[in-house]
Parts: C-alpha cells; structure tokens; sequence
C-alpha cells in the first residue's frame, strides 16, 4: 500500500546522515591497478541496486517525493548500470574462456533462473495464503517462463520483473553472435537487434516496450566496453611514474568532472520529453560514475555487500515493500528504509545460501549419476 510520510526533508536529512556515515565507516583503500576488477564491478552493482530500492521507495512507494530526494532520481540510470556490466561481465568472461552456446545457457541460464523461481514460487504462494491473491494459470505459465509484458508496480505480482525478461532476450541472444576475434561487431549486432525491436514494435510488449526503448544501448555498449578495455593497459597510480603533487593536479579535477557530469545527467535526465534523451543522459551518467569508480582511490565495502546480493534483491525488492510492509507502519520513514535496507541484505545473503546449497546438491547427484 501507499505509505503516508510525515516530515518528508527532515527525514531524508536523517536518514542520508546515519547511510552515510555507515558507508563512509566501511571505506578501504585500494590501488588501481586494473580498469575494471571484479571488485569495482560489484560496488556498481551495489550502487546500481541502491538507487533503484531507493527510486521505488521515494517515487512509488510513498505520498510525498519528497523523501529521498535526490536520491530517487537514479532509478533508470541503475538498471542501465546494471546492463552495462552484465554486457561486460559476460563479454569478459567469454574472451578468457569461449564457451559454446549449449555451455554457455547451461551455465548462465541456471544462474538466472534458480533465483528468480525461489522468489516467484514464494509471492505466488504468500499472495494466495496472506493476501488471498491468486493470479490466471495462463499468467503464471508465462512467468514461471520469464515471460513478463507488462509492468503495473500495484497489480503486476512483481512489475520489476520486466528487466528479467528484457535481459533474458541477451541472455539467449548472446552467444549466437559472439565473436572473440571481433567483439565490436557482436555489440554492433546486438544493439540492431534491439533496434529492430523497437522498430517492429511488437503488439505484445506495448505496455512495456517504452521500458525497452531506453534501455537498448546499454548491454551492447557494456560488450563494447569490455573489448576495448583488453586493447588500453590499465593505469597504475601507485607505481611512482609521476609525482604525487602532479598526479593531483590531474586527478581530481577529472574526478571532481566526473561526478559534476553525473550529477548534471541525472538532473537534466529527459525524463518525459523522449526516450532518446532520456536513454543518452542515462547512458552518460553510466559512463561518468563508471569513471569515478575506476579512478577512485577507496573501496566500499558497504556497496560490495550490496552488490553480492543486489540481483536477489532486485528480484523480492518491490512485494515486499509495497504488499508486505512491516516497518513504515510502525516506525519513521527514515528509520524504516534504513531496516529495509539491511533486511534486503540479509535476505540476499539467506537466499544466496540457499542456491549454492542447491547447486550443490545437484553437482553431487551428477557425480554421483557419473559413476
């Protein structure tokens, strides 16, 4: 349900200060060394989910816009994230070890789908027992598939779920066209293929197909991306090639740019006056923010947390907060979202325990099949 907010400013106030300081306490150092180590690719995905729960708490879930501004202004810019680093992480993987296609869904397929049936299976069976909510057979077939087509965040059993859809269209299209010598053209494929997309505008995806309209660059220049990150050597700060007072010079007025361009993107985002703009001001704050992690000196150990767990998160976020509400009832909204958040985190790292314990399962029996 819509939650009621009161003191909308000062609760942001308090709430961004206590988040911020608990980020801030889990700060370390790092040397950069390489242009995207794993590491920096799961504070992204932390940052990614973050603007995206904070985004549909601020915008959807409460009366007053108030709250949480401006850090609700992020949402689209995260799941853009969020795509351009499944385009890299995937594009990465593949130079470094060719899987063949029939490897590469039985590995990635697994991965995408084991979580999102956990978390299917139990909102149809909450709804049907708490809420007494049931969903058309046919309905539930074509979820269970991956199959959504529409995005209503108060009638959809989980509007976010559009994403799976859109992002399992990679998934399979992905290794068809991949090509380790010429990843460029594969990314080249890619984004026509989602250009064809929308031009052919299917009847099916119109309730959602705006959605896809500003996210189509986003993996394939995640692809793009990883290519030439193979051709560039990576800097390294620390090695002494240049002096500390002359590296400074340099270093933060581009980092200082960075942020100022990212903060300009979100701002100015297009939102509302058409989905080519809003997709290249997101696109460009993906690049800015991506620059600032790489050229940032610390290490987040906050946003890494949340971007081990920020797929299972992405996955339950919104049911939870909008039809299974248990602290904004109760407690100030500041104080509430702050809850939430670390519930999230604990339920991503409950769930995560549950699949490997699955996987695991499942490698035993097929050892034990082999012999």
């Amino acid at each position: 349900m819509i939650i009621s907010i009161n003191d909308p400013v000062q609760s942001t106030w308090i709430f961004s200060l206590i988040f911020f300081i608990i980020l801030a306490a889990l700060v370390r150092s790092r040397q950069i060394k390489e242009w995207f180590p794993a590491t920096l690719t799961t504070e992204l995905k932390g940052l990614a989910i973050l603007m995206i729960v904070l985004s549909h708490i601020g915008y959807f879930l409460v009366n007053d816009h108030r709250f949480l501004w401006p850090l609700t202004i992020a949402a689209g810019v995260g799941v853009n994230l969020f795509l351009f680093l499944s385009g890299f992480g995937l594009t990465a993987s593949q130079l470094q070890k060719n899987l063949p296609a029939w490897q590469f869904y039985k590995k990635r397929l697994l991965k995408l789908f084991t979580p999102f049936w956990l978390v299917l299976a139990a909102f149809v069976a909450l709804d049907y027992l708490v809420l007494h909510i049931s969903y058309p057979l046919d309905y539930l077939g074509r979820a269970f598939l991956g199959i959504f087509t529409h995005a209503d965040l108060y009638q959809d059993i989980n509007s976010p779920l559009w994403y799976f859809t859109f992002i399992l269209g990679y998934y399979l299209l992905f290794p068809l066209v991949f090509n380790k010598k010429r990843p460029w053209f594969s990314a080249l494929v890619l984004y026509l293929a989602g250009y064809l997309l929308i031009y052919w505008q299917p009847p099916f995806l119109d309730y959602v197909l705006y959605l896809y309209k500003v996210h189509i660059f986003a993996f394939p220049l995640g692809v793009m991306a990883a290519w030439i990150v193979t051709k560039i050597p990576a800097p390294d700060f620390s090695a002494g090639k240049w002096s500390a007072a002359g590296t400074a010079m340099v270093y933060y007025p581009v980092l200082a740019g960075l942020l100022a361009i990212f903060v300009y993107a979100n701002i100015h985002s297009g939102i509302g006056v058409s989905a080519r703009l809003e997709q290249s001001m997101s696109i460009l704050a993906v690049l800015a923010i991506s620059g600032v992690f790489i050229l940032k000196k610390i290490e987040c150990r906050l946003l890494s947390l949340f971007g081990l767990y920020s797929y299972e998160i992405y996955l339950f976020h919104w049911p939870i907060l909008y039809r299974y509400d248990i602290f904004y009832f109760w407690l100030p909204a500041w104080a509430a979202t702050l809850l939430y958040l670390f519930l999230f985190l604990g339920l991503g790292w409950l769930m995560n325990k549950i699949i490997r314990f699955l996987s695991f399962r499942q490698a035993a029996k097929d050892i034990a099949s082999a012999r």
